[in-house]
């Protein structure tokens, strides 16, 4: 019987998932789409609300979708008490539901994950602070936006 229920419920959830992952990527493609101020000015309105609405819902429906619920104790600290948020070691694929907890904050990354497909265009919409391995002034870079984004007194969605 167990093995029946994985032959069955493995593509269904295959589906969901897939099917979620292309609604994520049309709602951050319509959040984004002629953008004014690309990647230097925060969404606001409409766009942030659809990303922090949406796009949170989206999230925490794949992961119930893939078996995972999460219960969160006590409450999630508002943008103006704690303008950045550390979640470690923020290395699998988890790192996506304290996303989704937060209110899809802002987040630091590989400036390679930008460019690939779907996943590139559902992370752009995060508006990250990209990192470029590439580049040796990019540290100092990066604290720097960090820095700026967390003295914005709220104009920037809190950075994870």
């Amino acid at each position: 019987q167990t093995l029946l229920q994985g032959i069955v419920l493995l593509p269904l959830r295959a589906i969901c998932i897939t099917f979620i992952l292309l609604l994520a990527w049309l709602v951050a493609s319509i959040a984004t789409f002629c953008q004014p101020g690309r990647g230097f000015l925060p969404l606001q309105g409409w766009r942030r609300r659809m990303i922090q609405t949406t796009l949170s819902g989206l999230t925490r429906t794949a992961y119930f979708v893939m078996g995972f619920q999460v219960k969160v104790k006590g409450k999630v600290a508002s943008l103006l008490e704690a303008p950045v948020f550390v979640a470690a070691p923020h290395s699998s694929f988890f790192d996506a539901i304290i996303c989704a907890l937060t209110g899809m904050p802002s987040i630091v990354s590989r400036a390679e994950n930008l460019s690939t497909p779907v996943f590139g265009t559902i992370l752009s919409s995060l508006q990250p602070v990209a990192v470029s391995r590439q580049d040796p002034d990019s540290r100092k870079n990066t604290v720097a936006e960090i820095t700026r984004r967390a003295l914005s007194r709220g104009q920037w969605p809190q950075v994870i």
